[in-house]
């Protein structure tokens, strides 16, 4: 799964999860980086309207 607009590396996704308690792995970062983009861009989708 590719995003153009990427903001958050996988290096800064470990270092804020770390700062947090959350001890994780590369791969582990970046399946959750990917969580986190599917969720923005289902989030993002206007709403169609029901008439």
């Amino acid at each position: 799964m590719n995003f153009i607009d990427k903001n958050v590396s996988v290096e800064q996704a470990i270092i804020l999860l770390a700062k947090n308690g959350i001890q994780v792995s590369e791969k582990e970062a970046k399946i959750i980086l990917e969580l986190l983009y599917l969720v923005l861009k289902s989030y993002n989708k206007p709403k169609e309207k029901k008439y």
